[in-house]
């Protein structure tokens, strides 16, 4: 099986070259790019399985060219390496479209993991465990090309968007804690900092699903437990 290309977005020349040598170790095709202009360049006419990207870059925030290589259409997973541990960076970088992210200074066996967790879903098993079309009241999952349609239009969901809806697409009028929800949309141990992430990706999940986010029809709140999906 060909190694997935992982493009790596990252201006620290000791990070970068790191990087590089212990993806390659691990089995993947990594790709460097010093900006975040070069980076997006490469995204759009190579399409890598996934993208690495750093918030501080010299041309400017990794937030913005996380929202630009949506706007553009990129839906591959993104990664945010962030230097700090603000809450806020990591909840902002989530807000732009970004579908995991790993604190600076990070083991490489801890990023590696988060990699295969992104990739294995949206490329591997995961993705091919359920191939018939779900409908969510108006709206058509496609899990053959991870698209949910509304009206025959694509609602642009990022790759853990679409995973997040389809699982509780699965799970239609269960009640679902957000721990359940990281084990099985990410992969991953839940913890306290992951199950608030849940929330962000609801928050924005519901901004393209739902008629009227601030009253909520289809994605509903449990409290005390989490979420629970209608339609």
């Amino acid at each position: 099986m060909n190694s997935h290309t992982i493009l790596l977005i990252e201006d620290d020349p000791a990070i970068g070259a790191s990087l590089v040598d212990g993806l390659h170790q691990h089995g993947f095709s990594p790709e460097w790019r010093k900006t975040g202009s070069g980076g997006v360049d490469y995204a759009r006419s190579q399409s890598p399985h996934l993208i690495l990207l750093d918030i501080r870059l010299p041309d400017g925030s990794g937030f913005d060219f996380c929202r630009q290589m949506r706007a553009l259409g990129l839906r591959q997973p993104i990664i945010m390496l962030t230097a700090q541990q603000d809450e806020l960076d990591k909840v902002l970088g989530l807000e732009m479209g970004a579908d995991d992210y790993v604190t600076k200074p990070f083991s490489l066996r801890e990023l590696v993991s988060r990699i295969r967790a992104q990739v294995r879903r949206v490329y591997g098993d995961y993705s091919a465990a359920e191939n018939a079309f779900l409908l969510v009241g108006d709206l058509v999952l496609d899990p053959n090309t991870a698209q949910a349609l509304r009206d025959g239009k694509s609602l642009n969901l990022t790759p853990t968007e679409f995973r997040l809806l389809s699982y509780l697409a699965h799970h239609r009028g269960q009640a679902l804690s957000r721990a359940q929800i990281v084990e099985a949309v990410w992969g991953y141990a839940p913890d306290l900092e992951s199950e608030k992430a849940v929330n962000v990706h609801i928050r924005r999940l519901r901004e393209k699903i739902e008629p009227d986010p601030a009253q909520p029809s289809i994605l509903l709140t449990v409290p005390g437990v989490g979420y629970r999906l209608t339609g």
